[in-house]
């Protein structure tokens, strides 16, 4: 199988590791490997890596393409397990994290599996092949959850009208494809608002990100992943919208926060200490990357470093 993924601000998150040969670092979102094979590359032969995914298609080419290299454990699984992942493999704590969120180049491309308002397809978007579906949402949703997400999620404007219009849609049949909810959420944009960008592009990562439940994971999980990092291990993660970037953000705020106590206190009685280094403020991809790849336009990496007790 061609999982055909470029692996978005490649050189800027592995560099942010700080590689130890003979460490243990995790890929949680793997997808095709790009991330992995280059971590793997600074890896000696005791290092090891651990490569998540919830994707069958991902594990296929995963499976494929490290197979024989004893330094690799592949995991078909959500990286909101990742306590239970790494305990399984007996792994205590990890030198270094990486997290490319959000939906892959490959499962955008592929028609079939429902991502993209580009292609005619059965609405999908499950990133596991499994459980509910866009499908499901789009036609089982009352108008107040689709405004909700639709609002929340796609921080689409016009979220009153685009939920208006699919319920209205609905009553002549169930909506099945995508270029047929692409149309319908199009015609509840007003004219003046098409031009920038496609008009359900707003309302298709909505839904997406509702089916995949994307945020709560990425908000719960954020902090497994810290409690897993060795000292001076590395969490790398790399956002595409601005609800993960926020999410990322401010739990790294959180990590680095020191006393919290009243400036006037003269002495610190919240005993709180800084829990790790935030070592970039959003790191976006370099001119050359955004030329080749354009899909790195939003990607924003954040990345923090954990200190000793």
């Amino acid at each position: 199988m061609d999982f055909k993924h470029i692996s978005v601000l490649l050189e800027e998150s592995v560099n942010s590791l700080n590689i130890k040969p003979d460490g243990v670092y995790v890929d949680c979102t793997a997808g095709g490997g790009g991330h992995s094979a280059a971590i793997l590359s600074h890896l000696g032969e005791k290092g090891k890596m651990v490569l998540i995914d919830q994707d069958p298609d991902a594990i296929e080419v995963l499976t494929e393409r490290f197979k024989g290299d004893s330094r690799v454990n592949i995991v078909h699984n959500n990286f909101s397990n990742i306590d239970s992942i790494l305990t399984s493999l007996g792994i205590d704590g990890v030198d270094g994290i990486v997290a490319d969120l959000g939906v892959s180049s490959h499962q955008l491309d592929t028609a079939e599996r429902g991502f993209s308002y580009h292609y005619d397809a059965p609405l999908d978007m499950r990133m596991s092949q499994k459980g509910k579906s866009a499908a499901d949402i789009v036609n089982g949703y009352s108008k107040n959850e689709l405004f909700r997400i639709i609002s929340r999620y796609g921080e689409e404007k016009f979220s009153d009208r685009v939920a208006t219009a699919i319920i209205k849609a609905r009553e002549s049949g169930e909506i099945k494809t995508t270029l047929e909810l692409a149309e319908i959420v199009s015609s509840a944009i007003p004219a003046k608002f098409r031009r920038n960008g496609h008009p359900a592009r707003k309302t298709f990562q909505a839904i997406r990100i509702e089916v995949n439940g994307e945020l709560e994971v990425l908000k719960n999980t954020l902090p497994v992943m810290f409690r897993k990092l060795n000292e001076d291990g590395v969490m790398a993660i790399i956002s595409f919208h601005s609800l993960e970037d926020k999410i990322v953000k401010d739990y790294f705020r959180t990590l680095r926060e020191g006393c919290t106590c009243p400036k006037d206190f003269p002495v610190c009685v919240c005993g709180k200490k800084p829990k790790a280094i935030v070592k970039s403020a959003g790191v976006k991809a370099s001119d050359k990357e955004l030329d080749e790849n354009n899909r790195s336009r939003s990607a924003k990496l954040r990345t923090a470093v954990k200190i000793g007790e």
